[in-house]
């Protein structure tokens, strides 16, 4: 149960940290950050593992899974972009 909230919280901080980051208006909320966040720190340890960067069960670091969030969100933003044109 603890390394839920620690997931969550850690999911938390990289979303809010990766939409600061990034220049634009990105309207989502609270969950969805999280979401961002957790899924960007799993791009980045997928990706990480891939190169070799990181060994299997190794998480990934906090500028890796920050930029894995960023490249989340310019996707979900190119995705909503061409919803709503």
């Amino acid at each position: 149960m603890l390394s839920l909230l620690g997931t969550l919280l850690v999911g938390l901080i990289v979303g809010l940290l990766a939409r600061a980051i990034k220049p634009g208006n990105d309207s989502m909320g609270w969950i969805m950050t999280i979401v961002l966040g957790v899924a960007g720190s799993l791009v980045a340890g997928y990706a990480g593992r891939a190169l070799g960067w990181y060994e299997p069960g190794e998480a990934a670091g906090w500028i890796a899974s920050v930029i894995g969030a960023i490249v989340l969100l310019v996707i979900y933003g190119m995705i909503t972009k061409k919803k709503s044109a």
